[in-house]
């Protein structure tokens, strides 16, 4: 068995210190809740803090949200796919974009359903992930303010998805010139600058953030409290909002170094023997979770004298040393995530998900 618990007072102080934050720097900001895929009550916990705009990458997980709370402001966070754009419509108040055709296809079924779609446009500023290549941006929002049922809400880009790409003043500020264009080209106003997401609050909390970027989309931080720029803890927020409990199913004895002739794995790896282990002995501890559900790698000790040794499809094997902490089997053993281990937790249906 394992399980995954949410601090309901650790999501509660961290959000705070994000809406205090932003407050005080007149930034409007929506959480992120693709992390989350879908569960309700994990969704009903995000939609209680009161924040009244969160994004999502799933039209499932939007539906869910506007169950919960119709009045929350939802966005679709990436380029719409065309098969789905009907219930974009339908469950998302907004969406990030980059296609005209897509657009297009927006503004038709937004008419359909007596409706005016909200849209930002997202800008390619260097991490080659989605966005307009900046060249061809005078003339895509030409195009797009053409749209009869399509609202021009922001400009936007992402960075640090991709290929790790930092935010900085430069590009930042290179954001803030576009939008400034855009109104004077087209006697337009674009309200928000949506350049800000997790990695981007280090540079808000060392007053190095541009004046014009007024709006931020953010899921890592408010779930660990991740500073992207020293991979550590922002100050003052809780890297513990969500922890993993996996249950021993066998603990004992065991070389340390496999016997017999050495094939493949079924990840297709040789192991490397270490020959100075020949001879030693320590206690393994099996837990009843593996690769289907997380990557060894994506898990952070909590308990300091646990070691990851590795993984099968569905076990996970530890190294306890003499076992000074006296673990049994049935006892259970907790860490912490990284980012894309949680994503992939939260997604498994195997793992019961509770609040506390």
């Amino acid at each position: 068995m394992a399980y995954l618990k949410l601090y309901r007072d650790k999501l509660r102080a961290n959000y705070h210190f994000l809406d205090e934050l932003f407050k005080k720097n007149d930034i409007k900001w929506g959480i992120t809740t693709k992390l989350l895929c879908g569960h309700e009550a994990y969704l009903k916990e995000v939609a209680d803090l009161g924040i009244g705009e969160m994004h999502d990458s799933r039209i499932s997980n939007l539906r869910k949200i506007k169950e919960i709370d119709p009045d929350t402001m939802t966005t679709y966070i990436k380029p719409p796919p065309r098969d789905i754009i009907e219930s974009v419509v339908k469950y998302a108040d907004a969406s990030l974009n980059t296609e005209l055709s897509t657009l297009h296809a927006l503004s038709e079924e937004a008419q359909k359903q007596d409706k005016v779609h909200k849209v930002i446009i997202m800008i390619e500023m260097g991490d080659l992930r989605e966005g307009v290549i900046r060249e061809n941006l005078i003339g895509f929002y030409e195009k797009v303010f053409q749209l009869s049922h399509i609202e021009v809400l922001g400009i936007g880009t992402n960075l640090n998805c991709m290929h790790g790409v930092m935010p900085d003043e430069d590009k930042l500020i290179q954001l803030s010139l576009y939008k400034q264009i855009i109104e004077l080209r087209f006697n337009k106003t674009i309200p928000l600058v949506s350049g800000g997401t997790t990695v981007t609050i280090p540079l808000l909390l060392r007053n190095q953030l541009p004046s014009g970027i007024n709006h931020f989309r953010v899921g890592e931080a408010l779930f660990f409290g991740k500073d992207l720029f020293t991979d550590g803890t922002i100050e003052g927020m809780h890297n513990d909002v969500l922890e993993l409990y996996t249950q021993v199913i066998e603990i004992a004895e065991k070389p340390k170094v496999p016997s017999g002739e050495l094939g493949k794995d079924p990840q297709g790896r040789t192991a490397n023997i270490d020959e100075e282990e020949y001879g030693e002995t320590s206690y393994r501890a099996i837990l009843d979770i593996g690769y289907l559900d997380i990557n060894p790698d994506h898990l952070i000790n909590v308990e300091e004298d646990v070691k990851i040794v590795d993984a099968s499809s569905d076990m996970l094997i530890l190294d306890v040393g003499d076992n000074k902490s006296g673990y049994e089997v049935g006892d259970f053993i907790r860490f912490r995530m990284k980012y894309m281990g949680a994503l992939g937790i939260m997604n498994s249906d195997y793992i019961d998900k509770m609040v506390e």
